[in-house]
């Protein structure tokens, strides 16, 4: 059962508040119902909601609760009802019951959908169940069982379809990759060494 409050006044007018569990208000940051002006103190009131009720509590406040235009006594608990008015300082709250909310909801009306012709002259399931003969054993005799579709011509019904290879690549496993590193590295440093080389006999007969 879910209860609200609709705002009546301030920022807030015309909004409705769903209360569904304990629920703060004030001006504090964690407040569930945060109302941000300078007359609401920073833990204003406390909204209490045990066995589908709500109660209303006043921590305290500075500029007070009220209900009906009553001012709750701090640390009071007031049970709220349907129609009630809800005031925190200058911010005022009108209570709606989940009965109520439920009366405002619009009547939906579900008209008989009238039965179609588009299975006209197709026989029900009842009647094709009755034309269909059933044995002792409780199996359908008589069934007729529909023809295969004609095979076009210049089709071979019997050649085997040709199946062609497919080629499946085997996963490079981690030793080969390693192995594969130390070749290209074996094959840099080999070239190295031979351009160090050439690079001295030039030196020499260049000299």
């Amino acid at each position: 059962m879910t209860w609200r409050l609709q705002a009546i006044t301030g920022e807030f007018t015309g909004q409705e508040i769903s209360i569904e569990r304990d629920m703060l208000v004030g001006r504090d940051q964690d407040a569930e119902i945060l109302l941000q002006l300078k007359d609401i103190s920073r833990k204003h009131a406390a909204l209490l909601f045990r066995d589908d009720h709500v109660w209303v509590k006043d921590l305290k406040s500075t500029n007070g609760t009220f209900v009906n235009g009553e001012r709750v006594e701090q640390e009071q608990e007031i049970e709220l009802h349907d129609g009630d008015m809800l005031q925190f300082a200058s911010f005022i709250f009108m209570v709606l019951a989940p009965e109520r909310y439920k009366a405002d909801l619009p009547e939906i009306e579900v008209e008989p959908v009238a039965a179609t012709n588009h299975d006209a002259g197709m026989p029900t399931l009842a009647e094709r169940a009755a034309e269909t003969s059933i044995n002792r054993d409780g199996m359908p005799q008589q069934v007729g069982i529909p023809k295969p579709a004609p095979i076009p011509e210049g089709i071979d019904v019997q050649a085997a379809a040709e199946q062609q290879p497919i080629a499946i690549e085997e996963p490079i496993s981690r030793v080969q990759q390693e192995i594969e590193q130390q070749k290209n590295a074996s094959i840099g440093l080999i070239s190295i060494v031979v351009l160090i080389i050439l690079a001295v006999i030039a030196w020499l007969f260049f000299k």
